[in-house]
């Protein structure tokens, strides 16, 4: 697989792999020795950048830790910092002393000495965002961290932090149906150096064509209280889905692969990270990084995007609260 670079030289596979799966968010959480084989299998397929998060579960780190062993000099693992206790449920926290009690944590749980990349998972409104970017400064000094990201960040904030330690990435949703990053983010992404990491780049599964109005998820599956997942928004958004179908017909491609690579056809810096817990999935989604869509697809694609309206919030009002800030 191809490689590209993130912000301050940090190189990794055109797509990554997003992890949060394995344990949260979509329903039960993959057996230990499945996990593992999944994660290598994508080491196997050309995969060397691993997104996980104290958030998901200690499990999830340990998962993660465990799978890159064999080859962790080899390879890129991203995790994050940001909840009090750990979890989304509790609130936010990015005070120092928590930051570095997250970062010993996850030093353990990854069974490594360093952590690659360090996000900060939500912008702390409580916590100056220079206190945070100094803090993974000094860790970076320390040598248990090389790289500092955030997620979900505004340009006020990531502008500030930059000032303070260079920002080699910054993750927050990007896909055909989740666009608003393209105003104000990514011009100042480009101006400033930073690379760019979306996650649920195939719309949580919805770009992929396989869930329908009547779909039902799982207990647990996040997408049970999402308004974008109310059955007349899936029956709204169809027609998203169809616009990439057509492309993806023509390229002797899927839907999912039209998708990721038109992300990657967007910016050379631009890493999306699907995830997944199945192989034939996990297979798919790196073969993404061979499809080269030509001037006229994203021309198709555009004029689409320009006639259709995405319906629903892709999140509810709680967690919309915390993005953007």
């Amino acid at each position: 697989m191809k490689k590209r670079a993130l912000g301050n030289g940090l190189e990794v596979s055109a797509i990554g792999l997003g992890c949060m799966g394995l344990t949260f968010g979509y329903g039960p959480a993959t057996d230990t020795s499945d996990a593992v084989a999944l994660i290598r299998a994508a080491y196997d397929k050309g995969v060397t950048f691993f997104d996980s998060a104290e958030a998901y579960g200690a499990a999830n780190e340990e998962m993660v830790g465990e799978a890159v062993q064999p080859f962790r000099d080899q390879v890129v693992v991203a995790t994050k910092f940001g909840f009090k206790n750990g979890s989304p449920k509790d609130g936010l926290d990015s005070s120092p002393a928590r930051i570095r009690l997250v970062a010993e944590q996850s030093l353990k749980r990854l069974r490594t000495d360093v952590i690659d990349l360090f996000y900060q998972h939500r912008v702390d409104p409580t916590v100056p965002i220079e206190d945070v970017a100094g803090t993974v400064k000094d860790l970076i000094a320390e040598g248990k961290v090389k790289h500092f990201g955030m997620s979900e960040a505004g340009v006020e904030m990531i502008s500030r932090a930059h000032a303070v330690q260079p920002l080699t990435a910054l993750q927050s949703e990007y896909s055909l149906w989740t666009r608003e990053s393209e105003e104000a983010i990514i011009p100042l992404l480009e101006k400033l150096g930073i690379g760019f990491v979306p996650f649920s780049p195939l719309g949580k599964g919805f770009l992929t064509g396989a869930i329908k109005e009547g779909t039902s998820f799982s207990e647990g599956d996040i997408r049970n209280t999402l308004p974008r997942f109310e059955a007349e928004a899936r029956t709204a958004n169809q027609a998203l889905v169809n616009v990439v179908g057509e492309i993806a017909d023509g390229r002797k491609a899927t839907r999912a692969q039209v998708a990721i690579a038109w992300l990657l056809a967007q910016k050379p810096w631009i890493v999306p990270i699907p995830g997944t817990t199945k192989l034939h999935r996990l297979e798919e989604n790196a073969g993404s990084a061979a499809v080269e869509l030509t001037a006229d697809d994203l021309f198709r694609i555009k004029e689409a995007l320009s006639k259709i309206e995405v319906v629903g919030a892709r999140y509810n009002a709680a967690q919309q609260a915390t993005i953007n800030r």
